[in-house]
């Protein structure tokens, strides 16, 4: 069976448009995503300077997940797209903020986190509503719902330890990720209903 990203042409931005459309891709960002979530809530009692570096490091794969998103929809809009691409550098700047031996405290990661989870998740948010054939509609308003949630339940309510940081970071990438991969699953479904089967 030949998947997207094998039928794409050479052209680059056909070849992230293959890319985004691979089960497998949005899988694999699903499951580094969960797996983030558990180290998170498995080890909440590491140093701020080790949740930073785990987020920043999901930070930094969600900015390139996004990016390719952006190509991946046939039917998207120029402004659609934009709001990916946005969305895709902005977390690559928190990833890399994150990852700064300056984000060494408490308040100084929930600040970065709750900005990039707020903006984030409004973006999302606005995408999914605009965007009326977007594959996965109700899965990117609920993640959108959720983002904006969470971003501003970190900003109203700052967290005091390393700890509780870790447990409230965790269970957001757990949440994420297992959407991310929902969605993978059910993409992998749709190319099994839609492309030509070999003989």
């Amino acid at each position: 069976m030949t998947t997207p990203l094998e039928s794409a042409a050479q052209d680059p931005q056909d070849l992230l448009a293959g890319l985004g459309k691979s089960w497998q891709w949005a899988f694999g960002f699903g499951v580094l995503t969960i797996v983030a979530g558990i180290v998170l809530l498995c080890w909440p009692e590491e140093t701020t300077r080790v949740v930073a570096i785990i987020i920043g490091l999901q930070l930094l794969v969600a900015g390139v997940a996004r990016f390719v998103t952006a190509f991946s929809h046939d039917g998207s809009t120029t402004g659609a797209r934009a709001m990916y691409v946005f969305l895709s550098l902005l977390s690559i700047i928190a990833g890399v903020l994150c990852l700064r031996h300056q984000v060494q405290t408490v308040a100084l990661l929930a600040l970065v986190v709750g900005v990039f989870w707020l903006v984030g998740g409004v973006v999302t948010l606005f995408v999914a509503l605009t965007e009326r054939d977007l594959p996965s509609r109700g899965l990117s308003i609920f993640v959108g719902l959720l983002g904006t949630v969470a971003g501003i339940f970190v900003l109203s309510y700052p967290v005091e330890s390393a700890v509780a940081l870790a447990r409230l970071l965790g269970v957001w990438l757990l949440l994420l990720g297992l959407v991310e991969a929902g969605v993978a699953l059910m993409l992998r479904s749709v190319l099994r209903r839609t492309l030509p089967r070999e003989p």
